[in-house]
């Protein structure tokens, strides 16, 4: 037996402990920032940044959206800045893009509506 082997049960019952509004939680914290990586939004000038790939992006804000919006009821006092903050990856998508996409049809805005 491997070492981390023994630790899978272990990780495994810990995990089943984690409340699921912190597992949702958590995975659209770590979506919204790769959406903001894959965006530019970490470097001075999202323009030229290396790792901008705006295919990735709509990807990421379209599943973080998807989430989101399924998740809400369960949410409580984190909707409201999870949704802040997939409204602004949006906006800022929609900044990013050389010919933007007509109202609705932007990432995850099949979910949450138009984001203007």
């Amino acid at each position: 037996m491997r070492a981390h082997d023994a630790d899978a049960p272990h990780n495994v019952r810990e995990l089943a402990d984690v409340p699921a509004v912190e597992v949702i939680s958590r995975s659209a914290v770590m979506l919204m920032s790769a959406a903001a990586e894959k965006l530019g939004l970490a470097e001075d000038d999202p323009d030229s940044a290396a790792d901008r790939d705006l295919d990735e992006a709509r990807r990421l804000i379209t599943a973080l959206a998807g989430l989101v919006t399924s998740s809400v009821e369960y949410l409580g006092p984190h909707a409201g800045p999870l949704r802040e903050g997939l409204q602004s990856l949006q906006r800022a998508f929609r900044e990013s893009s050389a010919v933007p996409d007509a109202p609705g049809q932007g990432p995850g805005e099949k979910y949450t509506g138009p984001v203007y």
